[in-house]
């Protein structure tokens, strides 16, 4: 992996983006992007993430977080995505309802047989490609590109419409997360 994509500084404010294996589209199913809306809440309750930025696509999750209480930023993803990873595989699992059962769970455990440090399902990619955001410049590109990606992949018109997203909070609403460190201080 690049120098350039590792969380460097512990306390800097990171964007990050990481997907579902082979980029399959699991989060069409409300209950699963409300599994990584709880886990965001319960990291930033009680493990220390900051989100100033956050949106869940179809299949991929971007953030702009920071750690607060000690914890490295890398120690702190890879916790959400360990817990994550195993609640929704979980779900899917013991949901009869969920047509694509036996394909997703396929695929969770053929990309886990191609990995050495995974045992029986991988569900996240292993790369993320932090990048450390060192301006308000840079902040506000990579918030207003979270933003902008359900308008661009046509699920909304206008950002703050999508409910999986912090761009309500940048609209002056009250999204599904609490205390959204919002940036005022530039342009978007």
């Amino acid at each position: 992996m690049s120098r350039n994509y590792k969380f460097h500084n512990p306390e800097g404010l990171y964007f990050v983006s990481f997907a579902v294996v082979e980029w399959l589209d699991v989060f069409i199913r409300n209950e699963y992007k409300d599994i990584l809306v709880d886990s965001l809440s319960f990291c930033q309750k009680h493990k220390g993430m900051e989100l100033a930025a956050w949106c869940i696509m179809t299949n991929h999750l971007h953030l702009v977080f920071r750690s607060i209480n000690g914890l490295h930023p890398a120690n702190l993803l890879g916790d959400f995505k360990r817990f994550t990873s195993k609640a929704i595989v979980k779900s899917i699992a013991n949901d009869p309802t969920e047509s694509r059962r036996d394909l997703l769970l396929a695929q969770f455990q053929k990309a886990a047989n191609q990995s050495s440090n995974v045992n029986k399902y991988q569900f996240w990619r292993h790369d993320n490609q932090p990048i450390e955001l060192w301006s308000n410049k840079v902040i506000a590109q990579k918030i207003n590109y979270i933003h902008q990606n359900p308008v661009k992949a046509g699920l909304v018109y206008r950002p703050e419409d999508y409910k999986y997203s912090s761009a309500v909070d940048y609209s002056g609403e009250k999204g599904l997360l609490a205390d959204i460190m919002v940036f005022r201080n530039f342009e978007m």
